[in-house]
């Protein structure tokens, strides 16, 4: 082979490196800057769907929210899972698929409010088919273990709303209910918060993603895994020992995830347990120490979460964080 056919391969080969780099760089960027589509937001006059997703809802307890709802404009459905009893689930996993199947495929229903959280809503996420859904979006509701339901619609690029459930509205703060009117209406969505003396200050723009830290870490490597690119992580938990909060901050660290985010809002860390032997920092502690390296906002004590007044957040729509001395915004871009 002639010096100059060794030159011209090795050129071949450096240009065909450098297309792929290009290629991966671009198929990155536009999945991490996917366009989000926004259901409908609901009028009076509107169906909204209640059913039950994980944990069982047996007592008859949802008076109130349907009383709500009735005051908002809205018509009710309550689902068939509601009522139904298997150990701790609202029935069979495919029971739970087919009565959210249902609601998603029914025109008439503009919204599907999950009634409770615990767990479960990971077991029937695969039996569902979103074809209909793509065809005809509709607002999906709730927190907590809803957070499947979030970060599988993240993927798929749509925005759905983290809020209080139907079996909470009795012990949920009206500031709280009112944002989630707010919301689904599709009125300004705007939060003005006081100062805390951990906040990181900066400001940030970007899609909002994340809720419950538990389930977001159980996600990750499966494809209901969120993309965090140059996005906000809004994070919140309950019940958790604090060695394990650490644990899955580190893996959100060593999955590249904390690398990549504009920002980070932290809601409720509720009722977090300590072992005999201390572990030393609280929840709001243990963040701070391991995102402490990177350059970005950090919000603290965002009213959101297991809560008494967990406001609404529109999970895939575009925020803008300002965080200083003087309190911090969080603005929910308009669509």
């Amino acid at each position: 082979m002639t010096t100059n056919s060794f030159s011209f391969i090795t050129a071949k080969c450096i240009l065909y490196q450098f297309l792929l780099l290009i290629f991966v760089l671009q198929s990155t960027n536009s999945q991490a800057q996917i366009k989000m589509i926004t259901p409908p937001y609901l009028k009076k006059g509107d169906t909204i769907a209640i059913v039950a997703t994980a944990r069982k809802n047996v007592d008859d307890n949802l008076k109130p929210t349907i009383d709500l709802l009735h005051k908002w404009g809205l018509e009710v459905v309550i689902g068939s899972t509601i009522g139904l009893d298997l150990n701790q689930l609202a029935g069979t996993d495919e029971q739970r698929a087919t009565d959210f199947q249902h609601q998603m495929d029914n025109p008439n229903i503009k919204a599907i409010w999950c009634a409770r959280g615990g767990y479960g809503t990971v077991r029937m996420i695969d039996l569902l088919d979103f074809t209909k859904f793509k065809q005809s979006p509709k607002w999906i509701v709730g927190f907590s273990d809803v957070t499947v339901l979030h970060n599988h619609l993240n993927t798929m690029g749509y925005k759905s709303i983290h809020g209080t459930m139907p079996v909470s509205i009795e012990r949920t703060a009206p500031e709280s209910i009112e944002t989630l009117r707010i919301a689904l209406f599709g009125e300004q969505l705007s939060y003005k918060i006081e100062p805390f003396a951990m906040n990181r200050f900066g400001n940030a723009s970007g899609e909002l993603v994340g809720g419950n830290l538990s389930i977001l870490y159980s996600l990750f490597g499966s494809k209901s895994a969120i993309d965090c690119t140059d996005k906000i992580l809004f994070i919140e938990d309950l019940d958790e020992y604090l060695y394990h909060i650490d644990r899955m901050m580190m893996n959100l660290k060593r999955n590249g995830c904390l690398e990549s985010i504009k920002g980070i809002i932290v809601g409720g860390m509720t009722k977090m347990k300590d072992n005999d032997i201390p572990w030393g920092k609280n929840a709001l502690e243990i963040v701070e120490d391991v995102t402490k390296k990177y350059n970005i906002p950090v919000l603290y004590n965002f009213p959101a979460g297991h809560v008494h007044d967990n406001r609404a957040l529109i999970m895939g729509n575009t925020v803008s964080m300002e965080v200083n001395a003087s309190g911090s915004t969080v603005v929910f871009e308009a669509h």
